[in-house]
């Protein structure tokens, strides 16, 4: 409701602005709108994001540590009353970095597998030619926002002020070597990838109804 409603409003918006009548937008246009809206919607999500980090992490933690949140809205309650208004914004700069790569990864991607299907397979448009290009984009999501995921759900999960990002980075890198940046991989293309084709699968046929009724008024 925050997040995605932003960055796919913002991502046609632009594109839209941007682009010449009449003509497609480029790769390197799409990825550039993509990179745009997906920075507001990391702005606009940030609040809701902690709120789920800390939630689903909160079961691992010992008793004493533990948030507590009964619900989203009590967690917004509790973070504004305990650690003050700018805790709505912790892990801010790693969120927006997560966002841009995410809308560029997918939402541009997804432009660019379908267009290339259409031109090198000759797929025609319809359900397989969209289900393909929204597993391609959520393979190739997850994959490039896995280390800004990582990043970002540690620094959120954290109720106090730690230390820098970076020396958090470089202790991570220390302890687990390079391959913590892709820490649960798996998990994360098995939720981003389905939600992807939903996402699109369903944004194609919603596109396809609206053209439709103005085609009739």
């Amino acid at each position: 409701m925050t997040y995605s409603i932003t960055r796919f409003g913002a991502y046609e918006k632009l594109k839209a602005y941007t682009s010449k009548p009449g003509q497609q937008a480029s790769a390197a246009n799409m990825v550039l709108c993509a990179s745009g809206a997906g920075a507001l919607g990391g702005v606009a999500g940030n609040p809701a994001d902690i709120i789920l980090v800390r939630m689903t992490s909160d079961a691992t933690k010992p008793a004493g540590e533990r948030m507590g949140y009964r619900n989203a809205l009590h967690g917004l309650f509790r973070m504004t009353k305990d650690e003050g208004v700018s805790s709505l914004f912790r892990g801010l700069g790693p969120n927006t970095v997560r966002a841009i790569l995410m809308n560029a990864s997918q939402l541009a991607s997804y432009d660019y597998f379908k267009r290339s299907l259409m031109t090198l397979v000759e797929m025609d448009e319809g359900l397989p030619l969209h289900f393909s290009a929204s597993f391609l984009a959520g393979t190739l999501a997850t994959t490039v926002c896995s280390p800004a995921d990582v990043i970002k759900s540690r620094v959120m999960s954290e109720s106090k002020k730690g230390g820098s990002i970076t020396q958090m980075f470089k202790t991570s890198l220390q302890q687990e070597g390079p391959g913590f940046l892709f820490r649960g991989w798996t998990p994360a293309w098995i939720r981003l990838c389905p939600n992807s084709i939903a996402i699109f699968v369903i944004l194609e046929q919603l596109r396809w109804a609206v053209d439709k009724a103005r085609d009739i008024n």
